[in-house]
């Protein structure tokens, strides 16, 4: 029997939330990233055939983690019941399940102790390439399908999902601990741990995919395990940069969006309904990473960005001029076409349109470009502000088609459609 579509989209909607969490806690004990991720799909299907008939559970990810812990005890049992007696195997197996759904409290005051930050450090260990690091960790605590990840990166899909095999196959093959690192090691992961945590915030503030633009629960997970390494590496400038940046985006979180969950543009947006704790949090954070002696980073320079955001009362006292200064610092720093984009858009309000789009020609012929609906965003933005209506309502509807969210490619659609016809 088809299951209905209702009961499909719940089901998707507490994958999205719990997956992470599941894949996280299974890892801990399998010890096997690939085989916690099976575990869980196990315990997706299991929902997917008993949920449309018995009814989605009171508590959905409990019931997903006793089913794949469940499923877990089986695949053991039939790998080793030949070296042991049933019983005897049994119950050593639960003993190591037992504690599968951590209690909350006893793990508030220990932050070593999450299975999540576990997970991102193993994702990222330096065995693995930076691509890979970021594919895996984007799968399996982002909750992100091959296809979206692919998108993220501006990548070929089958490049994508290579990445992941071949990354969990060498960390099963290589058997890395499932541990938080401590001291030099530490130290040395730390950056690929913070970019991934941004990849997961921006995929929660901006979504590549889906009916949703936002998917808030993905910036609150990245914003918590941020500051749980903050506790862990209080002396790292670019931790604290990496909080502040993600506090004072998610600041906006509750301004984006209109009552019917269309998005609403930065300088749109009603101020007031930022969330002003979240500011004051995100500036301390950004002051801590600023201290005299230390050396400035990416994230602490993207953080002083957002920072000019939420000082400005209102969108007309943006420093539009410090802000194209930090994204020209930012592009010595990690010079990438996204950087130059984002810094066109900056010299556009500081300097005029025709500015900003001498530097959008510029990066227009780059191939990770090609496919990416904001470099058309970003360009029909411009060419509307210089009053060549035709050009923009083309860019428009060419990041409708390239976009795969559907909120956001709605947004383009009713840009397009406002418009006037020239002649």
């Amino acid at each position: 029997m088809p299951v209905a579509p209702d009961i499909n989209r719940t089901i998707d909607a507490v994958w999205r939330i719990e997956s992470p969490r599941l894949i996280a806690g299974l890892a801990r004990i399998m010890r096997d990233i690939g085989l916690a991720e099976e575990l869980a799909q196990d315990a997706l299907v299991a929902a997917l055939e008993q949920w449309p008939a018995d009814g989605v559970p009171a508590n959905p990810g409990a019931w997903l983690m006793a089913t794949a812990k469940h499923r877990g005890i089986d695949r053991l049992r039939r790998k080793t019941l030949h070296q042991r007696k049933e019983g005897e195997l049994s119950r050593e197996i639960e003993a190591q399940l037992a504690d599968a759904v951590p209690d909350v409290d006893a793990r508030l005051d220990d932050p070593v102790g999450d299975d999540m930050l576990r997970l991102i450090f193993v994702s990222c260990h330096p065995l693995l390439s930076a691509e890979a690091r970021a594919a895996l960790t984007l799968r399996l605590l982002g909750g992100l399908a091959t296809e979206e990840i692919a998108r993220a990166f501006l990548v070929p899909e089958p490049t994508i999902a290579q990445r992941i095999v071949r990354a969990k196959k060498a960390l099963a093959d290589a058997g890395v601990p499932f541990e938080v690192p401590r001291g030099p090691e530490l130290a040395g992961r730390i950056g690929s741990v913070l970019e991934v945590l941004y990849l997961i915030f921006n995929e929660g503030y901006t979504a590549t995919s889906g009916d949703d633009w936002m998917r808030p629960q993905l910036c609150e997970e990245a914003m918590r395990l941020g500051r749980v390494l903050a506790e862990l590496a209080p002396d790292e400038p670019e931790v604290h940069g990496l909080v502040a940046l993600m506090e004072l985006q998610a600041s906006r979180l509750g301004a984006r969006t209109g009552s019917n969950g269309e998005p609403i543009l930065l300088l749109d947006q009603n101020r007031a309904r930022w969330n002003h704790a979240l500011i004051r949090h995100g500036l301390g954070a950004l002051a801590r990473a600023e201290k005299p002696g230390r050396a400035v980073g990416p994230y602490v320079v993207q953080a002083e960005i957002a920072a000019c955001h939420a000082r400005a009362r209102t969108a007309e006292e943006t420093d539009w001029t410090r802000i194209a200064a930090f994204y020209a610092a930012l592009a010595i720093l990690t010079p990438s076409p996204i950087v130059e984009l984002n810094r066109a858009v900056a010299v556009g309000m500081a300097e005029g349109p025709a500015a900003g789009l001498a530097i959008v020609e510029a990066i227009a012929g780059e191939p990770s470009l090609k496919a990416y609906h904001l470099l058309a965003t970003v360009r029909g933005d411009l060419l509307e502000k210089l009053g060549r209506l035709d050009e923009a309502r083309a860019e428009f509807l060419r990041a409708a088609s390239l976009t795969r969210n559907a909120r956001e490619r709605a947004l383009m659609l009713r840009r397009a459609g406002v418009l006037p016809i020239t002649f």
